[in-house]
């Protein structure tokens, strides 16, 4: 094989050096991760330093470039197959930006059919309070809620002392272990193909829905606003994702329109289960904190447009997380990467 030596040098150098520096820049940041356009230049000048390694054999002069071509593609070999464990800071970061959104996007259809049933739950509760409202004692949850909407804003508001002095935190715990139940029993009753995460979903928009029709038809709408979103616009969604797993969980079971075997299937889908419902414990705990410190404290304490703005604030940081983070090189992923960097070498 006849190669002009000058012309092959000057025109791989440049490659070999930028491998080299890639390799450098992971040395120095033992967090740091490709993107998929760094992995495949990463591996097309891997390839493409191999075949110069061969062709470098036939300069019986050049032992210093064999020598370098050598070592540098030993280091790349390593950085391929590397199986050390990032800190564990990075790992939590990780999952934060990455791993949670991304699964949560995986299983969309899911979450908005936990919508959708908890919606109509809504509808119904609201119609019962519309059209039989003696049936409130039965649906209202707690003894606080079967009363006159106005009679429990009033004494709110008429407060002259902080109510939640010196339970604050064991409130929070409270609200945390109770709703951490709801959610976790949302996702086992996937175990009975979803039907029981259905009925669930549809029993707790039954109570949302004839819980805010009451105070609506009392004109106490800021009262209702201020009360439940500051936690509201964490706890619902928190619920609904523990519905998204647990449907996700039945689909498994059942396992539609796919010839894989129940084991497979369940198999396939249970680290985003796990992902989903620790998650969902993650958001509960942060609404059991603002449900504690913050919604509980109402006018003349704190102004309903605050505690409404902190509410759709939140709402609206959680949307574009849930919808937007870890989105690159992830969810518009191209296929067969490996395959078009073959392509470029």
């Amino acid at each position: 094989m006849i190669i002009d030596r000058e012309k092959f040098l000057n025109e791989e150098r440049p490659l070999w050096r930028e491998l080299e520096a890639l390799m450098d820049a992971l040395d120095a940041d033992v967090s740091r991760t490709l993107s998929l356009e760094e992995a495949q230049r990463f591996h097309y000048l891997y390839r493409r330093a191999s075949a110069d390694l061969s062709k470098i054999s036939t300069f019986a002069a050049e032992p210093k470039i064999h020598t370098y071509l050598e070592s540098l593609l030993a280091r790349a070999y390593s950085e391929i197959h590397e199986t050390r464990r990032q800190p564990q800071r990075v790992q939590i970061l990780n999952w934060i930006l990455r791993t949670f959104p991304r699964t949560f996007r995986r299983h969309a259809a899911p979450f908005y059919l936990s919508t959708i049933i908890t919606l109509v739950g809504c509808v119904f509760g609201a119609c019962v309070i519309l059209f039989d409202y003696d049936s409130k004692t039965i649906l209202m949850p707690f003894p606080h809620l079967a009363g006159d909407p106005s009679d429990r804003v009033a004494w709110e508001e008429a407060a002259e002392e902080d109510r939640m002095e010196g339970r604050k935190t064991s409130f929070s715990a409270m609200l945390w272990v109770n709703n951490t139940r709801v959610s976790i029993t949302a996702l086992a009753f996937g175990m009975t193909f979803g039907v029981g995460t259905v009925i669930l979903l549809f029993f707790n928009g039954v109570i949302l829905g004839a819980v805010s029709l009451d105070y609506i038809l009392a004109g106490e709408s800021t009262f209702l606003m201020g009360w439940l979103l500051p936690h509201g616009a964490i706890e619902i969604p928190a619920i609904l994702i523990a519905g998204q797993a647990g449907l996700v969980l039945g689909g498994a079971l059942i396992g539609f329109g796919t010839t894989e075997s129940m084991r497979t299937r369940l198999r396939s889908v249970s680290k985003d289960l796990v992902t989903l419902i620790f998650a969902v414990a993650i958001m509960l705990v942060w609404a059991g904190i603002i449900e504690a410190f913050f919604s509980q404290y109402h006018e003349p304490y704190l102004p309903y447009s605050v505690k409404i703005g902190f509410g759709v604030t939140e709402l609206v940081v959680l949307c574009v997380y849930l919808a937007r983070s870890g989105r690159r090189g992830d969810d518009a992923r191209k296929p067969n990467a490996i395959a078009e960097a073959d392509a470029h070498a």
